[in-house]
């Protein structure tokens, strides 16, 4: 299978299911399945490191025409990813999670 954060998302997509989704939490490491949405908070040392990531974020997100719910703070933010279109999660919310978290891995 190949690795989430080396995919695009599709213009076309559907919901998958739980356990679709379930299988590739491996994946994507401190991030939990919602109902419709996978989501994870960050935590940061400073107002500045935290910006310096949401821009980042913004930027993934600009590249595979998805958008996040973000929720900001000095030294935290939370991103969590859900496809309105389809009412749920889709691989595109995978996808940019693993996107997401290739940023902040060593």
């Amino acid at each position: 299978m190949t690795p989430l954060a080396t995919r695009r998302c599709r213009h076309q997509t559907h919901a998958i299911s739980r356990a679709d989704a379930t299988a590739h939490l491996p994946e994507l490491a401190g991030w939990t399945l919602g109902g419709t949405s996978v989501a994870k908070t960050f935590k940061f040392a400073n107002y500045h490191e935290t910006m310096a990531f949401v821009n980042a974020i913004a930027w993934i997100a600009h590249r595979e025409d998805h958008h996040p719910d973000l929720s900001v703070g000095y030294d935290r933010c939370r991103v969590e990813w859900t496809t309105h279109s389809v009412g749920g999660l889709s691989e595109n919310d995978l996808i940019c999670a693993a996107k997401v978290e290739a940023l902040v891995r060593d």
